[in-house]
């Protein structure tokens, strides 16, 4: 991350394992994703793929760590950030929470209608508010792969020197969703604690795309040529 430019406008997003299923099936995903400046690999999923598929090692690196590693830059240089998604209660608390650890930032929020598929009224207000606010970074929270589209469909209408879609990151920073222990994270069982907490919502993504996901990379390995793309 510390290659990162500061120079001009870079879009970001990752993937895992699950946003790689949902990809091939979703072609404006696949193009939203494939066409991101960076994708980091959030996922030990996509870590160990990569180790399988091309003997490269390469290193988790999650929304959290983006996230954290941008606000600390930013508040070096008295930046700004600004929050889209979520909802009002969580934004607000991200505002104090910031402004107790990065106190040199200028914080923007705005919390869009809960609703599948915005509005052109929504959008161009959600793209002015940004844009009002003219921040270094933007992070977008709108769950995926919502806001890697959104992201991908507008990033040439905002005023941003990142666009970061960081989804769960909002909660986790607003302690509104707690994050698994840092043991768990370093011992690579992050996945294990977000099921174990909330089984009802991720038992789909981690038990039901986890085995379709783990065949998809073995038919890369053993039946077609690989290719690095999503």
């Amino acid at each position: 991350m510390n290659e990162i430019s500061l120079d001009s406008k870079i879009v970001i997003n990752t993937i895992n394992q699950y946003s790689y299923c949902i990809a091939r099936k979703d072609a404006e995903f696949r193009n939203a994703l494939t066409s991101s400046d960076i994708l980091l690999p959030d996922g030990e999923g996509v870590v160990l793929a990569e180790r399988f598929l091309t003997g490269k090692k390469i290193k988790k690196i999650s929304g959290t760590d983006l996230h954290l590693y941008l606000l600390s830059t930013l508040n070096a240089q008295s930046g700004k950030c600004f929050y889209l998604g979520s909802c009002e209660e969580t934004l607000a608390k991200i505002r104090v929470k910031l402004l107790k650890e990065y106190p040199n930032l200028e914080v923007g929020i705005y919390s869009p209608p809960f609703t599948s598929t915005f509005s052109s009224d929504d959008n161009e207000k959600m793209i002015a508010a940004i844009n009002a606010f003219n921040p270094d970074a933007l992070f977008i929270g709108l769950t995926a792969p919502k806001q890697e589209k959104w992201s991908q469909q507008f990033k040439n209408q905002i005023n941003a020197k990142f666009i970061c879609s960081i989804g769960a990151v909002f909660d986790f920073y607003a302690e509104t969703v707690k994050r698994p222990s840092k043991f768990m994270v370093d011992n690579k069982l992050e996945w294990m604690g977000r099921l174990v907490s909330n089984p009802s919502r991720m038992w789909r993504r981690y038990l039901y795309y986890g085995p379709i996901y783990v065949f998809q990379i073995l038919k890369l390995r053993f039946f077609i040529p690989f290719r690095s793309s999503v």
